[in-house]
C-alpha cells in the first residue's frame, strides 16, 4: 500500500463510534433505533448479563426511521435496549492459500484448528461480476474425470453448469468425483443448507483425504440463520474469485443454489417483500444472476462452476430451476429412473446440454457425441414396444441398430465412484464405440 493511499485511508476514518438500541425482534428480524448505517453494513449487537458477547448482524433494510438487521448467529440473548454498534464496513472474510485442505463456516471462521488460519488477508464477500467485454472466451476444455460428462457434455474452463436433480439421486457423489478427478488447481465446495450429519459424511466418505488436499469446503448447515446460508454462498464465490485473481483454474461447486434462494426468500418475507411465484420474493430473482455471474473467466484465471438445483418431484419447470437454467451455460439432469436402474452417474443424456461444447471440441468428437444421442433417442422412442415384445426385428434398421448398441451405450455411461478416466481416454472410447460397429 502506497503512502498516499494510507494517508487517504486515515483521513477517511471517523473519530466517533455510532450506536443504536434494539427496539423490537419479530421472528428473524431485529429492529433498532439507530445507528447511522447503510444497506449491507456489518453491525455488532452486545448481549449477555455482563455485555460480554457480541452477535454479528447485517443491515438489510429500513422501516420508517428504524434499522432492520438480520443476525449471523442465534439471537436468544438479545433484549430491548441491547446496544447496536456500527462497523461502517461490509463483511470481509479472511482468505489465503493456507485455507486449502480446510473446512470453514459461512463467514470464513475455521471449523477445526484456528491456528491454521494465520497470514490470511481480508477480502469482501460481495463483488461485481467481471466486465463482460474483458471476459476471455472459453476455448480450452477442462477434464473432470467423469466419462459421461467429458465425452458428451465437454466442459470448458470458465463454464458454468447446473446439476438438476431431486434428493438422493447422486449430486453429492458426482461433485466429489469432480473434486478428486478434475484438472483444476483448486476446488471450492459450498455446502449450503445441508443436514449437519451429511457434512462429515461428504468430507470423509465421498471427498476423502485425496480430494480434500486441493479443496476448501465452506459449510452453512440448515439450522443456521438465513443470512448465514446466503453468506456461505457469497464467501465460497469470493474465495474462488481470490484464487482466480492469482491466475489459477478454480472449480466452484455449490450444493445447492435452491437453498440459497430459499434463504433469500426467508429474508425477503421478513423484510416485507410481496411473495410472487411459489412464494419466492422479487429479491430472489435479483440475487441469482448477481451470484451466478460472478463465476466464469476473467483476464487472470477461470472459475468453472457447478450449481446443484433441487427439483421437487423432478419437475424442471419449477421457478428456481427455470431462472438458473436461463443464466448458466448448460445443465446436467440427473434422472431418478436411471438411478433406480443402477446407472451412476444417473445423467439423462437427452435432457442435458453444454452450450460451449461445440466451440471447444474437434469435429470427430462432436459427431460421435451426436451419434450417441441419436441412438439413445431412437431407443427411448421405441422402448415401450421393445419392452413388451411388440417390436419385430427388421421393421426399422435404425431401431435394430439402437437395440444392438444400447447395452454398450449404457455401459459407457456408467462409472464407479473411484474410477478416474481422462478426457482424452473418454473421447477415444466414445469415437471407438461407433467406429468398430460402422
Amino acid at each position: 500500500m502506497s503512502m498516499k493511499t494510507l494517508i487517504n485511508e486515515v483521513a477517511g476514518l471517523s473519530p466517533y463510534k455510532w450506536y443504536g438500541k434494539v427496539s423490537q425482534v419479530v421472528g428473524l428480524m431485529i429492529e433498532s433505533k439507530g445507528p447511522q448505517v447503510s444497506i449491507g453494513e456489518l453491525c455488532y449487537i452486545t448481549v449477555g448479563k455482563n455485555q460480554q458477547r457480541k452477535i454479528m448482524a447485517e443491515v438489510v433494510g429500513f422501516k420508517d426511521e428504524n434499522v432492520l438487521l438480520m443476525p449471523y448467529d442465534a439471537i436468544h440473548d438479545i433484549s430491548p435496549g441491547s446496544l447496536v454498534e456500527s462497523t461502517k464496513n461490509p463483511l470481509r472474510v479472511k482468505i489465503g492459500t493456507s485455507l486449502i485442505g480446510n473446512v470453514i463456516d459461512g463467514i470464513g471462521r475455521p471449523l477445526h484448528d484456528p491456528e491454521l488460519f494465520n497470514g490470511l488477508q481480508p477480502f469482501p464477500t460481495e463483488n461485481d461480476p467481471p466486465n463482460p467485454l474483458q471476459r476471455p472466451r472459453i476455448e480450452e476444455p477442462l477434464s473432470l474425470g467423469i466419462r459421461a460428462v467429458d465425452s458428451l457434455f465437454t466442459v470448458g474452463k470458465g463454464q458454468r453448469l447446473g446439476i438438476f436433480a431431486g434428493s438422493g439421486v447422486g449430486k453429492s457423489t458426482m461433485m466429489a468425483m469432480m473434486a478428486k478427478n478434475s484438472d483444476a488447481d483448486v476446488n471450492v465446495i459450498a455446502l449450503i443448507g445441508e443436514r449437519g450429519r451429511e457434512v462429515r459424511d461428504f468430507i470423509e466418505r465421498d471427498l476423502g483425504e485425496e480430494g480434500l488436499k486441493k479443496t476448501i469446503v465452506v459449510v452453512a448447515t440448515s439450522d443456521q440463520p438465513a443470512l448465514m446460508r446466503i453468506k456461505g454462498a457469497m464467501t465460497a464465490t469470493a474465495i474462488a474469485e481470490y484464487f482466480r485473481d492469482l491466475g489459477l483454474n478454480v472449480t466452484l461447486m455449490m450444493d445447492s443454489v435452491t437453498r440459497v434462494a430459499m434463504a433469500q426468500r426467508e429474508i425477503g418475507l421478513a423484510v416485507g417483500e410481496p411473495p410472487t411465484t411459489k412464494g419466492y420474493t422479487p429479491s430472489v430473482f435479483a440475487l441469482l444472476p448477481r451470484l451466478l455471474e460472478r463465476s466464469g473467466t476473467n483476464e487472470r484465471g477461470t472459475i468453472t462452476a457447478f450449481y446443484t438445483v433441487l427439483v421437487d418431484g423432478d419437475d424442471l419447470s419449477e421457478p428456481i430451476a427455470d431462472a438458473v437454467r436461463g443464466i448458466l451455460d448448460g445443465h446436467l439432469v440427473l434422472d431418478r429412473k436411471l438411478a433406480n436402474k443402477g446407472q451412476f452417474p444417473a445423467i439423462n443424456v437427452l435432457k442435458s446440454v453444454s452450450r460451449v461444447m461445440k466451440d471447444i471440441v474437434c469435429a470427430d468428437h462432436l459427431e460421435a457425441a451426436d451419434t450417441m444421442r441419436h441412438f439413445l433417442s431412437v431407443y427411448e422412442d421405441s422402448e415401450d414396444l421393445i419392452t413388451i415384445g411388440a417390436y419385430k426385428r427388421g421393421s426399422n434398421k435404425e431401431v435394430d441398430r439402437a437395440i444392438q448398441l444400447n447395452p454398450e451405450l449404457i455401459q459407457f455411461l456408467k462409472q464407479g465412484n473411484h474410477e478416474r478416466i481422462t478426457l482424452e481416454d473418454s473421447v477415444g472410447q466414445l469415437i471407438d464405440l461407433f467406429r468398430k460397429g460402422g
